[in-house]
């Protein structure tokens, strides 16, 4: 892969992650107050409202709605997905804390991304793994237990 040439992509996956970081703390946070499923709730409501605000207001979607139903069943699970998501975040972060929390959830991210690549699941492109990736995890493994000391 040529990393100069996706060094945007990269960037933007990179933000993601600081993202998810100070997100799952947040939402850590308010479960304390509120409850755990409240704080899911929560979550994907002012989500919802930050996205009818930008769809509708700003108009910045870029894609076409009414090709909804063009869509396979599958790729609608992933509102489902985060649900289990803001949970286990926000249900795992008091119990080990954030930095081990991540560490976990990229671990499990990378196995499950090489699996989805190998079988190109739900319509992604087909990507062989190497060696070099199951080396990489399980250093990235041995990493996160260096974590955990």
């Amino acid at each position: 892969m040529d990393i100069s040439g996706n060094l945007l992509a990269l960037s933007l996956a990179f933000i993601s992650g600081i993202l998810m970081a100070v997100q799952g703390s947040l939402n850590t946070g308010l479960s304390k107050v509120v409850g755990l499923l409240e704080t899911t709730f929560i979550v994907h409501i002012t989500g919802t409202i930050l996205l009818l605000i930008l769809l509708f207001a700003f108009q910045m979607g870029k894609g076409n709605l009414s090709l909804l139903s063009e869509a396979p069943w599958y790729a609608y699970l992933g509102g489902v997905v985060g649900v289990g998501i803001i949970y286990l975040v926000a249900a795992s972060i008091p119990q080990v804390g954030v930095a081990n929390a991540t560490t976990a959830i990229i671990i499990g991210q990378v196995l499950t991304a090489i699996v989805i690549d190998h079988f190109g699941a739900f319509g992604l492109v087909q990507m062989a793994y190497g060696w070099n990736q199951i080396v990489g995890l399980i250093l990235l493994a041995i990493g996160g237990k260096l974590l955990l000391s």
